[in-house]
């Protein structure tokens, strides 16, 4: 007897596990089994509004899956959102698959942990039957592999951490999940994993409820003894986990088919393949953690999801490998980025701080008189210190951090006040510096210095108000509020600061000050913990921010400064990753325009927008019309000051540039990027020298920060000084820039070992064409170095905008190809 198909009607012959045509896995029903109402019982979907069983109300429609439909809803009786899961009618027809999940539920409710969402009910309608369990609001694990392709290797161990957490609690109440995939993982707005669908897990202590030769599970995730349909136990969740990291790691997962029983098939038979092979990143261990979770043979793989938590556990603290992930280069182009010895707290050795101190008479030294005058001014100033937490669990670090972000941002609209950026402020954390030693070096007035403690949804916030001339409190003040209400204890904390500080403001400068971008808490808690991430500047963390951001806008469609920085952020991505400046650029001037839609008068979308008709279309004008205006909205915002000075380099207008950076110094004085982008700029004005020193001063506030190694040594080459040059480059481990020292040293040997070095990771696609044309330049082969520049003219790669004042192109400017390209782009 034919079976046919219920998601696609096709026939499929009686022994056939899966459709040949859509992959549907097929039930076998008793034999004896006969149509019943169940099967008639609505055809139509729940319509948002509409009330199912006398006490559910439909809100929305969350997806469909192999059993059925699944809703939120709101049930009326205890006022709670639940999701509903109406199984399907051909489903429902099997008595025995019913009793079965009933009998699995009751085991399923046990199971009460944080990564575990709960299981409720199963009932029926009028021949409906339907599950009810915990509403989780957030995205699945799928939908966010989706839109990164794949997740970060940090973000990919913690949320397998957190399965291995929930597992590990059903596996001692005897349950095993059996259809573990990303789909049923959900990342709450807490950023908390949760394990969905226990609903059809079965019990191993209870044999026999499942019937023999009935496979459940989804064929990319199952494990082979699933895919055999024998016996099963932990070690099948284990397997299932192990595709999850596979996938969340590459993008893909190990085993794909045309048919559900190919890849079933697959999964009995054929050996994965390394994920390294698709994500060079990955660390060996955790590589070889992965393929260990994929063993066909249950007694080879990792026994309990304790011991494959205790493994992650050590991967993440780092355990020292020859394979370790190595840290990618600061982008030249990053706006702002958190000071790395402000974030290592107490690892930091005191004699760091006495460098700063040394560093601060240097720049004092070296900043003209002019720029001197500017930072002695007599206007108010106050620096906002990172708040400490004082959580139990110390895990409130992004918002403490957002906190006191959300001040500076507020207090810098307000024209008569001066409030030093977060990157400076921040790199005091954990320093025990005096208040008036910190004050001295961020040339303020006052400090605000505070602290936050989080307890579930009530949160306690102390705020003081410091004098840096005598260190006399000028306020204080102690909040005990629900987190509800932290938009209203900023803006307590923001008008008490202007009061005391004898600043009179405006009406609109008044109306900054306590204007909320968000009314919605949640929202505010997943902005701030983007921006913590999207301060730290790697790829992993722009990544993570691009996530929370999104989710932020999820929940509030109308949070203008969330796409304001969503748009930041995805301008970002083509100087970290290989991602195509089309795909980046476009997603980024979306965002910034859905926010200038929503607010026209946010500087930080102006300012986005303004990168984006830079760096991507090369509409000069445009560029500076929408970063002046960012300026003039918010004098106090560094990055638009930063990108600005960027901008007036590429059209060769460098006073006025070196000018507008070294405003952003005064406004973010000790952050090494800011100080280094002075260098950058005196190097394209060819004040070699000058830029020379510029990198020392920036050394001497962070010695880890390696981009200013790479100014010196490209000063050097144009001064040169050919071996010094690549002794400065190799501290850097820029290979661009190394390949083109090389050749202009003569030394053409080892150009053509990085040349080819870098071919190659183009053609996997890992790096664009601009860097290969660079190791042409220094071999002084013109003709491939303009047919390359031309490749990367037609992909918009944003280094482009060089070509007006890079001296390294000055052996191309006579030939009628590269004034071409210049007037192509506006540049001429």
């Amino acid at each position: 007897m034919d079976m046919k198909c219920p998601n696609c009607g096709t026939d499929n012959t009686e022994d056939s596990e899966f459709c040949k045509k859509c992959g549907t896995q097929l039930i076998k029903f008793h034999e004896k089994a006969i149509p019943t109402q169940t099967l008639e019982a609505p055809k139509k979907e729940l319509t948002t509004g509409s009330t199912f069983a006398g006490r559910y109300q439909i809100i929305e429609e969350l997806g469909r899956g192999g059993m059925g439909r699944v809703y939120k809803a709101t049930d009326t009786k205890i006022n709670e959102k639940v999701a509903l899961k109406l199984i399907k009618p051909e489903i429902a027809s099997d008595k025995k698959t019913l009793e079965r999940f009933s009998n699995e539920l009751k085991i399923a409710r046990k199971i009460v942990h944080k990564n575990v969402g709960r299981m409720y009910d199963i009932n029926e309608e009028k021949g409906t039957h339907y599950i009810t369990m915990e509403y989780v609001s957030g995205q699945d694990l799928k939908g966010l592999i989706r839109q990164s392709g794949n997740l970060a290797i940090n973000t990919s161990v913690s949320i397998a951490k957190q399965v291995c957490d929930g597992l590990s609690e059903a596996h001692k109440a005897g349950v095993i999940h059996r259809d573990l995939k990303p789909s049923n993982i959900m990342i709450d707005r807490e950023g908390n994993v949760r394990i969905m669908d226990f609903g059809i897990a079965r019990s191993l202590k209870e044999k026999g409820i499942t019937g023999a030769g009935v496979i459940i599970g989804t064929p990319e995730y199952m494990s082979p003894e699933q895919a055999e349909a024998k016996e099963v136990d932990q070690r099948s969740d284990i397997y299932s986990l192990g595709v999850i990291l596979y996938e969340m790691l590459t993008g893909r997962v190990p085993f794909e088919g045309d048919t559900a029983l190919s890849i079933a098939m697959k999964q009995k038979s054929e050996v994965p393949k390394n994920p390294k092979e698709y994500n060079a990143q990955i660390p060996n261990d955790l590589s070889q953690l992965i393929l260990k979770c994929l063993e066909k043979g249950k007694d080879s793989r990792f026994q309990s999801a304790g011991e494959l938590y205790s493994e992650l556990e050590n991967i993440e603290k780092g355990i020292p490998t020859t394979d370790r992930e190595i840290p990618k280069r600061k982008a030249i182009t990053s706006k702002e980025i958190t000071v790395t010895f402000g974030l290592k707290k107490l690892l930091i050795p005191a004699m760091v701080f006495i460098g700063i101190v040394i560093v601060g008479v240097i720049i004092w030294q070296l900043i003209p008189e002019q720029e001197t005058a500017m930072l002695i001014s007599e206007k108010p100033s106050v620096a906002v210190l990172p708040f400490e937490d004082l959580s139990p669990q110390k895990d409130q670090g992004y918002l403490c951090d957002g906190f006191a972000e959300s001040l500076i941002n507020a207090l810098s609209k307000v024209k008569d006040l001066r409030v030093p950026a977060s990157t400076s402020s921040f790199s005091f954390r954990g320093s025990e510096q005096n208040v008036r030693e910190i004050g001295d070096k961020l040339s303020v007035k006052t400090v605000l210095r505070g602290s936050v403690q989080k307890a579930g949804n009530e949160v306690g916030i102390i705020a003081q108000l410091i004098n840096v001339k005598d260190e006399s409190l000028l306020w204080s003040e102690q909040y005990n509020r629900e987190m509800d209400d932290v938009f209203a204890i900023q803006e307590e904390i923001n008008l008490a600061i202007v009061d005391n500080l004898k600043i009179k403001l405006l009406g609109e400068e008044e109306a900054e000050l306590v204007m909320r971008q968000t009314q919605n808490p949640e929202a505010y808690n997943l902005f701030l913990k983007g921006l913590y991430f999207w301060n730290k500047r790697t790829e992993d963390d722009i990544r993570k921010a691009i996530d929370y951001f999104e989710q932020a806008i999820l929940l509030d469609p109308n949070y203008g400064l969330a796409y304001a920085r969503l748009a930041d952020s995805y301008g970002l991505l083509p100087f970290y990753t290989s991602v195509l400046p089309k795909e980046a650029f476009e997603k980024a001037r979306s965002a910034a325009k859905k926010a200038l839609d929503i607010d026209a008068t946010l500087a930080e979308a102006h300012s986005a927008l303004g990168f984006i008709n830079m760096y991507y279309d090369w509409d000069w004008e445009a560029a500076e019309t929408e970063l002046k205006r960012a300026v003039q909205t918010k004098p106090g915002y560094v990055t638009a000051h930063h990108w600005y000075a960027e901008y007036l380099t590429w059209m060769g207008r460098h006073e006025e540039a070196i000018s507008e950076i070294s405003r952003a110094i005064e406004l973010d004085p000790i952050s090494p990027l800011i100080n280094y982008m002075k260098a950058y700029i005196l190097f394209y004005a060819r004040q070699y020298e000058k830029s020379i020193k510029q990198c020392h001063v920036t050394l001497e506030l962070d010695p880890n920060f390696t981009m200013p190694y790479l100014g010196i040594g490209k000063a050097y080459l144009l001064k040169g000084v050919y071996e010094e040059a690549i002794m400065e480059i190799q501290k850097d481990g820029d290979k661009t820039y190394l390949g083109l020292a090389y050749g202009m040293a003569g030394k053409r040997d080892e150009a053509m070992g990085i040349f080819e070095e870098m071919k190659e990771r183009w053609r996997r696609g890992d790096i664009r064409a601009f860097p290969i044309m660079r190791v042409y330049l220094g071999l002084g082969e013109k003709d491939p170095a303009l047919e390359w520049l031309e490749r990367s003219f037609e992909r918009h790669d944003p280094r482009m905008v060089e070509l007006k004042v890079d001296p390294f192109f000055d052996p191309l400017r006579s030939d009628p190809r590269f004034k071409a390209l210049l007037k192509k782009m506006n540049l001429e």
